[in-house]
């Protein structure tokens, strides 16, 4: 016999905003623009970013902290920050509050009218 409990879970929905926010962190530490990098997220996939960041900062013989920010909640499944980053544990309203919205992904242009 099944109770009748509920429970939330949470699906992630993919923007296209991990290849945007890889390239903006390799041109930004490349210029220096920037000496600590704060990324809202857990996608393990951008643990790579982090390397990359690094390598940068050792060639530039300078410091870049990486951090990786996420939610921590009774409904979280993943407790844990991207690997090679330090953690920041956030409740769920901060960290959605801190969320871009946008839909970076490449809208295709609308076909042209008329004869071709």
């Amino acid at each position: 016999m099944r109770d009748r409990s509920t429970r939330s879970v949470l699906i992630g929905e993919e923007k296209g905003i991990d290849v945007r926010l890889a390239l903006d962190a390799f041109r930004m530490a490349h210029r220096r623009e920037y000496d600590v990098a704060l990324i809202l997220s857990q996608d393990q996939h951008l643990s790579e970013v982090a390397e990359e960041i690094r390598s940068i900062a050792r060639e530039q013989a300078r410091w870049i902290k990486i951090a990786s920010a996420f939610p921590v909640s009774p409904t979280a499944l993943n407790r844990r920050g991207i690997d090679k980053t330090d953690w920041i544990r956030m409740d769920r309203v901060t960290y959605d509050a801190c969320l871009d919205r946008r839909d970076y992904r490449r809208r295709d242009p609308q076909p042209p009218v008329g004869d071709c």
